[in-house]
């Protein structure tokens, strides 16, 4: 038996060719663009297959006629036919330019709603933008050559429905690229928060950081309306469902980073809980920025200051306007003033309360000036409490120390940055701490220039064992960090960290599935390379060596790129928030869910979407 029988042939795998004389013989084209298929010239129909039997046929059964009036290679038969060519060519001419013009007008469309989109405008902007261009390009027309570009501009659609479909369309192109980045990577981690717009509803903000082949990205997943109850079951039934709508696994999940909330680290209904059911390989990490803020929380005495301080802000800024307005007048008449007014304080802002207090003693001068000028009873009260040596004391030192505590927090807080990043600043302040409990108990205060130089240097035991206090917190709270610090110390550093037993075993138990005698011979092969040691040198950071390293070691490569794409902090989280309140604010709070979700996405975002293949993909009319 034949191993070919009951096999069809394909005529598009036989590389037929189209013959010039058949243009000539049956009035048949091949157009230019690709998989074009043969043309009839008298009918505008096409054949299925380039082959002479099929042409041939369908020129003398539907075309007799035209046979019998031009004969076969007569002059007029010639003339005839390359009269209907040409005609082909000019409308094949005008739809292209047609359907050119649409597609750039389109693109325009897709360009100026992105651009509306990133700086957080309303759809409806989109109408007033196109009316500045056309306002100014015709202001700028010196010649004849702008009326065209005035007319195109004045094509582009951008009307508030255009606007909401063209920023829809560029949401769903980055989500795409998203979640195909998602499909391909080995694992990635999420940073979860939730936090309320502006009418109340509870959005709840899921992030995914991967490695896309070039480059680790922090992307929006989803922005999810809990409409009613945000407790952890809630938020687990609504997070499935978004894996479940994407085909992604939880499995791949290495790690989930939270805020704390009890919603979300509770024992047994929290969702870090519950997504462990699931997934028992997956980690979960509080906030390391919120647990630096956890730890400098005032209490007892020191806390009683704060408030006291608080209360002679509020008495100046919130007492009236007439008073804040007299306050600020005071400043600005003030040679001395090196700030323009005084700051609240909120305990959700991270570093409220250290600039709060920095800004008062730079103002203290003002501010007793301005209380002795009041006449209301309180101002005598805040004027006395002023005048306590021990009082300004303790507010300079605080000044001082949630100086540096702020310092810390600028260098935790930004996107990009890897748990090894992380770590390595917490431990750097930890060792601070130390330097500052003997600064302050030797009297030096060479780190406490507000307490030297406006308490003249009255150091209390309160201070101290406030530092000391500090420093525990510090050294307790960050002594696990879900993942193993020998790890984290190779990732950041491969060549300090010795190939042991150990190190292989945490390895293991960290990834099941990771070869642990492969992983010895690479490491040792790794550190005793001296392209290795080079290259760690020039690298501009860990994420940047750990790209470039060679896949030679792709052992070694797994169990890096599974910590760097790991979430150290809900920052990413708490941005966006900021971002979605100035997208929905009180004049837009008929926003949908959803386009609120898409105009988020665009402006927070690094991925740049194909807009031409958006245009040419899609129905590019002339609609407004």
């Amino acid at each position: 038996m034949s191993l070919s029988k009951g096999l069809k042939r394909k005529v598009d795998g036989e590389n037929r060719a189209f013959k010039e004389e058949w243009t000539a013989n049956y009035a048949f084209i091949l157009p230019g663009f690709i998989n074009a298929k043969p043309l009839c010239l008298i009918c505008n129909e096409v054949v299925a297959a380039c082959k002479e039997y099929n042409i041939k046929r369908h020129h003398e059964t539907k075309h007799d006629t035209f046979k019998v009036a031009f004969p076969p290679k007569t002059e007029a038969r010639k003339r005839n036919i390359e009269a209907m060519t040409a005609g082909y060519a000019h409308s094949s001419r005008i739809l292209v330019r047609g359907l050119t013009a649409q597609q750039k007008v389109t693109t325009a469309s897709l360009k100026a709603s992105w651009v509306l989109a990133k700086h957080n405008r309303p759809f409806t902007d989109a109408e007033v933008f196109k009316e500045v261009m056309v306002t100014v390009l015709e202001e700028l027309a010196t010649d004849k050559s702008m009326d065209g570009v005035i007319a195109s501009v004045k094509q582009v659609s951008l009307s508030a429905r255009s606007a909401i479909r063209r920023i829809e369309a560029l949401s769903d192109a980055v989500q795409g690229v998203i979640i195909k980045g998602l499909s391909q990577a080995n694992y990635f981690s999420l940073a979860i928060d939730e936090s309320t717009d502006s009418t109340d509803v509870a959005q709840l903000c899921v992030y995914v950081r991967y490695f896309d082949g070039k480059e680790f990205r922090e992307e929006l997943l989803s922005l999810i309306p809990l409409e009613g109850h945000t407790t952890g079951d809630v938020i687990f039934t609504k997070l499935e469902e978004l894996f479940r709508l994407h085909s992604l696994s939880f499995e791949r999940v290495n790690l989930i980073v939270t805020d704390g909330a009890p919603a979300m680290v509770g024992k047994h209904r929290g969702l870090v809980s519950r997504l462990k059911e699931h997934a028992p390989q997956m980690h979960g990490l509080h906030c390391l920025i919120h647990q630096s803020v956890l730890c400098a929380k005032l209490s007892g005495e020191l806390k009683e200051v704060m408030d006291k301080v608080m209360r002679v802000i509020n008495f100046v800024r919130g007492t009236s306007s007439t008073q804040h307005r007299l306050f600020r007048q005071l400043v600005a008449e003030s040679e001395e003033a090196t700030h323009d007014d005084l700051l609240l304080h909120n305990d959700v802002r991270w570093l409220s309360k250290g600039k709060a207090l920095d800004r008062f003693c730079a103002l203290l001068d003002e501010v007793k000036a301005f209380l002795r000028l009041s006449k209301i009873r309180a101002a005598a009260d805040h004027l006395a409490l002023l005048g306590d040596e021990k009082f300004m004391s303790n507010v300079a030192f605080l000044a001082d120390i949630f100086g540096h505590l702020n310092q810390l927090n600028l260098q935790l807080q930004g996107r990009g940055k890897t748990i090894v990043d992380m770590v390595e600043k917490l431990e750097s302040f930890t060792r601070k701490l130390e330097l500052f409990e003997s600064d302050i108990s030797t009297g030096r205060l060479l780190h406490f220039s507000t307490l030297k130089s406006q308490a003249l240097g009255q150091v209390t035991e309160l201070m101290v064992d406030f530092i000391k206090q500090l420093r525990a917190n510090f050294t307790s709270r960050f002594e696990d960090y879900s993942i193993p610090k020998d790890i984290i110390a190779f990732v950041r550093d491969p060549l300090t960290v010795r190939p042991s037993g150990d190190f292989t075993s945490q390895a293991k138990q960290m990834i099941p599935s990771l070869d642990e005698a492969a992983l010895e011979m690479e490491l040792i092969d790794f550190q005793t390379s001296s392209l290795v040691s080079d290259a760690l040198r020039s690298a501009e950071s860990v994420s940047a060596f750990w790209v470039g390293s060679s896949e030679e070691y792709s052992t070694i490569k797994r169990l890096t790129f599974y910590v760097l794409t790991m979430f150290p902090s809900t920052y990413t989280c708490e941005s966006s928030f900021s971002s979605m309140n100035a997208i929905k604010t009180h004049e837009r709070n008929r926003l949908t869910h959803k386009n609120l979700e898409n105009c988020l996405r665009i402006k927070v975002t690094s991925i740049s979407p194909d807009i031409q293949k958006i245009a040419t993909d899609g129905r590019c009319q002339f609609s407004h």
